[in-house]
């Protein structure tokens, strides 16, 4: 099924920046939305509006950290739709902060949300798209996948870890297509999670250079449309006033 239109897709972190963003945009190009997150109450509004521009749209409250959650997430789009045409594993956190501060709780939770949650996400479409012969997976990664910086260590390696579990995803499935998306500085709530003062003060400065969370739902937008022999492996979206 070439372009967006009639696809299912659905989207992990739905319910803010680029998982929002993108749910918006697909629905408006003709998809037929799925959206998970952990916050039911911004979903159901985001659905409310979806639906009031004459799109799309299916919720249901998900934590990707367990398995269940995403699995009835995907269930809830093939019983609804009658298959999954495409899975966007967008749901991540990013509490940075110096190793010698030892947050090993966040370390945990960025480990459990930025891989496990991807590894839940495939793990409950694989099977589904395997029997279709066809199917997506676009797994939102970071410019942290390819560029380490201080107090950034634990996250990077959790995105680094999104880029290897892709390409290997890709490399043993020639039926369905896998891209990785890899942000650099995006508007979004992601920051929020910080808690070291130095890590906040930091990315305050860093953000001020900050591109919308719509240019990153093109991208992902772009990967999807393009015709079933096309596989758009990896799109890496910067500003344009990024140096590094």
């Amino acid at each position: 099924m070439p372009g967006i239109e009639g696809k299912v897709v659905v989207i992990t972190g739905a319910s803010s920046g680029i998982g929002e963003a993108a749910a918006r945009l697909l629905a408006r190009r003709g998809a037929r939305v799925v959206m998970g997150a952990r916050r039911a109450d911004r979903l159901e509004k985001l659905a409310s509006a979806i639906r009031a521009e004459g799109g799309t749209a299916e919720v249901r409250a998900v934590d990707v950290t367990k398995r269940k959650d995403v699995d009835d997430l995907v269930k809830l789009a093939q019983t609804t739709f009658g298959r999954v045409d495409v899975i966007v594993n967008n749901a991540g956190v990013m509490p940075l902060s110096p190793l010698s501060s030892l947050k090993v709780e966040e370390w945990d939770r960025m480990i459990d949300v930025n891989i496990r949650g991807v590894l839940h996400g495939i793990a409950a479409g694989l099977p589904i798209m395997k029997a279709q012969g066809h199917g997506q997976f676009v797994n939102v990664a970071s410019i942290g996948a390819h560029l380490v910086v201080p107090t950034a260590a634990v996250y990077c390696a959790t995105k680094y870890a999104v880029w290897a579990i892709s390409e290997g995803l890709r490399q043993e499935s020639s039926d369905i297509r896998v891209t990785v998306i890899s942000p650099g500085v995006t508007e979004s709530e992601l920051a929020d999670t910080i808690t070291d003062d130095s890590a906040r003060q930091m990315m305050n400065d860093y953000r001020k250079i900050a591109i919308s969370s719509d240019s990153i739902a093109r991208a992902i937008a772009f990967a999807i449309e393009q015709p079933a022999d096309v596989d758009v492996n990896e799109i890496v979206v910067r500003p344009t006033a990024t140096t590094g």
